[in-house]
């Protein structure tokens, strides 16, 4: 099977890219720029292009069979508010240019996509309610509006030729591309200088697990009917992410309190797991917090 990757050179995108050429896919990467030497640990093809909804991908798609498509168009660093101050152009790449993908695949020939959309569709939602992809999606950002709509579009364009699959993603932790930041550089370090840590609880997933989910939803012979599949993990408290540094470090300073996370909304992952997803909960954290922490200063 032939696979094209939008966003192959982000953080989530490489784990996807990664994982689908060690399964032996022929992966070709669409971006604006091709990735630099040693950058994939497997041979990867590279095309030009970009998220521009008036551009033209016939020949990116051009005997595809399976499309992933993870790329979006924002500020570095930022989704939620990734539109800076211009957001009829973030609407217009970020939405505009998704649903002219997707249509372009439908088109070319393309059997299956797979769009990673995210959490932020479900939105302000009851305080602690469990989320289910039958759930009402009530987006409170720009961002998961966005992500809404272009799910919306794929799954409108779906038939007996063409299988539209959204994966509503949480955070995703991992380790970074060689000269990258990891998400947790920032954190790792206020932690190991002994400055002061605000309490947070999230959802967090791996990016393996991530491609993981990815690669099933390319592969399943039966999709979810409306083509939605949640992908969480860990309900993950600050507290307990800095007591594995403190414990790999031997650091002295005290760890931030515990937040409430009785109020936090988790996603049920009952479909994916059906499908035979087996995340690497809290096992796979801590010997990913442990390699990370091999490039962290001592403090």
């Amino acid at each position: 099977m032939t696979v094209l990757v939008t966003g192959g050179t982000g953080f989530v995108g490489r784990f996807i890219v990664e994982r689908l050429a060690r399964a032996g896919r022929a992966v070709t990467v669409m971006g604006r720029t091709p990735p630099p030497a040693g950058f994939f640990t497997h041979p990867v093809g590279f095309v030009a292009g970009s998220l521009d909804p008036a551009a033209d991908h016939t020949s990116a798609l051009q005997g595809i069979d399976h499309l992933v498509h993870a790329a979006f168009d924002h500020r570095p660093g930022r989704y939620r508010g990734g539109e800076g101050d211009d957001p009829v152009a973030f609407r217009r790449r970020n939405r505009d240019g998704s649903i002219a993908l997707f249509d372009a695949a439908r088109r070319a020939g393309v059997t299956r996509a797979v769009f990673l959309s995210s959490r932020a569709v479900y939105g302000l939602q009851k305080p602690g309610a469990i989320l289910h992809e039958t759930t009402e999606p009530l987006p409170d950002t720009l961002y998961g509006g966005v992500k809404l709509s272009a799910e919306r579009a794929l799954h409108a364009l779906s038939d007996a030729r063409f299988t539209g699959v959204s994966l509503r993603v949480t955070g995703v932790y991992g380790p970074a591309a060689p000269g990258r930041a990891h998400k947790w550089t920032g954190l790792f370090s206020d932690y190991l200088a002994g400055r002061p840590v605000a309490p947070r609880v999230a959802a967090e997933v791996h990016g393996d697990d991530v491609a993981a989910a990815v690669q099933l939803a390319l592969d399943c012979q039966d999709p979810p009917e409306d083509g939605l599949l949640n992908v969480s993990d860990l309900v993950l408290d600050r507290r307990g992410l800095l007591a594995i540094v403190r414990d790999a470090t031997g650091c002295p300073h005290p760890l931030p309190d515990a937040a409430d996370a009785s109020t936090l909304n988790v996603m049920a992952t009952d479909r994916l797991r059906a499908l035979g997803w087996r995340p690497g909960g809290h096992a796979l954290l801590e010997r990913t917090v442990r390699a990370l922490l091999g490039a962290e200063p001592a403090g």
